[in-house]
C-alpha cells in the first residue's frame, strides 16, 4: 500500500446533545464500561490513526467534552449550530482540506466499535480504488435505518432513508452504519454539493454516496456480521446494554489471560485494569480506574478497588474498599476494611475488619486486626495496633502525624493524640490516652485510677427506700 493511501485522518462527530437520553449531560459524556462513550471511540481510532491526526467535532458542552479528551492528544473543531452530520464534517474542511490519503468518519456514541473493524475498513478502502467505503450490517428489524442498495458488483448505488423507502426497499435488511472511509481529496472536492434536507433543513452525510456516484466514482461496502458493534447509544437502555457488553469483553480478556472470575456476570472491571495470572476475583467485586493486581491474589466478594496496586499473593477480604493505595506482597486486608487514598500496606502486614487507614504506611508484618482508625501515620515493622485504637490526627485546623516504632504494642481502646511518637519495642496500656512521646522499650499508661467501693449497691438501695414517693395517685 502506498504511503499516500495509508495517510489516515479520523474525524469523530461528537457535537450533539442526545435528547433521547433525557439528560442535561451531552450524550458522549455518559459512561459505559468505565469510560465515557467518546473515550471508547478515540481508543478504537488509535488503531488506524495517531492522536495528532484525530479530530473530534464538538458542539454541545464543547468545553466539557474537550476537557475529557484533551489528555489523549486529539484535536478539536467546533461545529457552530448543529445542522446535521454533513454540516459537522464540513466544519473540518478549512482545517483538513489540504490533507491527502484517507479520511475516516466515526461517531462519538458508538463505544462497541472495535479496532479490528476499523483496520478492515481502512485496508479495504486503501486497496479497492473506491472513492469511499461504508460499513453495513444486517438487522432482523431494520425499521428506522437507512437501507443500502448494492449492485451485482458489490458497490453501493444508493442509501434510502426509512421514511421515504418504498415497500420493496423497506424489505431490505442491509442497513447503513453511518461510518465511512473516504479518499480525502474527493471528499473535500464534493462536500460543498451537499444540500439541506427538504424536511429537516440539515445536511446529511449519507448524501455523499449519491454525489460521488453521480460523478462517476465507486462507493464500496464493508459488511460486518455483528450489528451490536455498530450500536449507537440513544437511550439509557442502550447505554446499559453497551456497558454489559464492554464488561463481558473485559472479563473474557482477563479469563483468557489466566484470571479466575467467579460469576463474571456480577463483576465490574474497568478497561485499564490489569490482573496477574492465578488471581481469583469473587462475585460482585469492582475493579475500577487504573487498578493493578499481581499474581495469585484473591479479591473478595463485594470488594471495591479503585486505582489500587496489589502486589503478588495479596488477599483482599470481602466488602473491603481500597482507593489509590498500595498493598505489598503477602499482605491481607479485610474483610470490611477501608483504605483511603495514599495508604501503603507493607509485605505480610494485616489489616482486619472495620479498620480504616488514611495516608498511612503500615510496615512489614505490622497488624491492626479490629475496629481502628489509623490516619496520617508511619507504623513500624512488626507493630501491633489493638482493637478500638484511634489516631487523633486532626486538631480542628491541621492534620498531624503519628509515628509508631518497630514492634511497638498499642493496647486496645487506646487514643493517640498527634503529633506524637511511640518508640520501638514500647507498650501502651489498654484504654490509655497518650499525649506525650513514649521512648523505646517503655510502658505508657494514660488512664484514670480505678476506684472500687464494696457494698455501694446495698447502700444505694437502702437510700432509695427512704426517699418519699413522688408519683401521683
Amino acid at each position: 500500500m502506498s504511503d499516500r493511501l495509508m495517510n489516515m485522518t479520523v474525524v469523530i462527530l461528537a457535537a450533539g446533545l442526545g435528547t433521547r437520553m433525557r439528560s442535561k449531560r451531552a450524550k458522549v459524556l455518559h459512561r459505559a464500561g468505565g469510560l465515557t462513550l467518546v473515550e471508547h471511540v478515540v481508543a478504537a481510532a488509535a488503531a488506524v490513526a495517531p492522536a495528532d491526526r484525530t479530530i473530534v467535532v464538538t458542539g454541545h458542552q464543547a468545553d466539557e467534552v474537550e476537557a475529557v479528551l484533551a489528555p489523549l492528544g486529539v484535536g478539536f473543531v467546533r461545529q457552530v449550530g448543529q445542522k446535521g452530520t454533513g454540516h459537522a464534517l464540513a466544519s473540518c474542511r478549512e482545517r483538513l482540506q489540504k490533507s491527502d490519503g484517507l479520511l475516516m468518519v466515526l461517531y462519538g456514541d458508538t463505544p462497541l466499535l472495535s479496532p479490528v473493524t476499523l483496520q478492515k475498513l481502512r485496508d479495504l478502502q486503501s486497496t479497492s480504488g473506491a472513492a469511499a467505503t461504508l460499513i453495513t450490517t444486517t438487522l432482523a428489524n431494520p425499521s428506522g435505518y437507512g437501507r443500502v442498495i448494492i449492485n451485482d458488483k458489490g458497490d453501493v448505488t444508493a442509501i434510502v432513508e426509512d421514511k421515504i423507502a418504498t415497500p420493496q426497499q423497506k424489505a431490505i435488511q442491509v442497513i447503513n452504519s453511518g461510518i465511512y472511509c473516504f479518499q480525502a481529496p474527493l471528499l473535500w472536492k464534493h462536500i460543498t454539493e451537499l444540500v439541506p434536507n427538504a424536511v429537516s433543513g440539515e445536511l446529511y452525510l449519507t448524501d455523499m454516496c449519491e454525489i460521488l456516484t453521480r460523478h462517476g466514482h465507486r462507493v464500496g461496502a464493508l459488511h460486518i456480521d455483528d450489528p451490536d458493534e455498530l450500536l449507537g447509544i440513544n437511550t439509557r437502555i442502550e447505554l446499559a446494554d453497551a456497558d454489559r457488553v464492554l464488561r463481558e469483553r473485559k472479563c473474557r480478556e482477563l479469563m483468557l489471560d489466566g484470571v479466575t472470575i467467579e460469576r463474571p456476570e456480577t463483576v465490574t472491571i474497568d478497561p485499564h485494569v490489569r490482573v496477574g495470572v492465578d488471581t481469583v476475583v469473587e462475585p460482585f467485586a469492582r475493579l475500577l480506574g487504573m487498578t493493578e493486581i499481581g499474581e495469585e491474589c484473591r479479591v473478595g466478594a463485594g470488594a471495591i478497588l479503585e486505582s489500587a496496586v496489589l502486589e503478588d499473593r495479596v488477599v483482599v477480604g470481602p466488602y473491603t474498599l481500597v482507593a489509590n493505595s498500595r498493598i505489598e506482597t503477602g499482605a491481607q486486608v479485610g474483610p470490611f476494611a477501608r483504605l483511603r487514598p495514599d495508604s501503603h500496606v507493607g509485605p505480610d502486614a494485616h489489616v482486619g475488619n472495620f479498620v480504616e487507614l488514611k495516608k498511612t504506611h503500615l510496615g512489614r508484618g505490622a497488624k491492626s486486626q479490629h475496629l481502628a482508625y489509623i490516619g496520617d501515620s508511619e507504623i513500624g515493622a512488626g507493630a501491633n495496633i489493638g482493637a478500638g485504637t484511634i489516631f487523633c490526627n486532626y486538631d480542628g485546623e491541621k492534620k498531624h502525624r503519628t509515628s509508631i516504632g518497630e514492634r511497638a504494642f498499642i493496647g486496645s481502646n487506646s487514643t493517640l493524640v498527634a503529633p506524637i511518637e511511640i518508640g520501638a519495642d514500647s507498650y501502651v496500656g489498654a484504654g490509655s490516652v497518650i499525649t506525650d512521646a513514649v521512648p523505646p522499650e517503655a510502658l505508657a499508661l494514660g488512664r484514670g485510677r480505678q476506684v472500687v467501693k464494696p457494698g455501694w449497691v446495698k447502700g444505694r438501695k437502702k437510700a432509695a427506700v427512704k426517699e418519699p414517693s413522688t408519683s401521683s395517685s
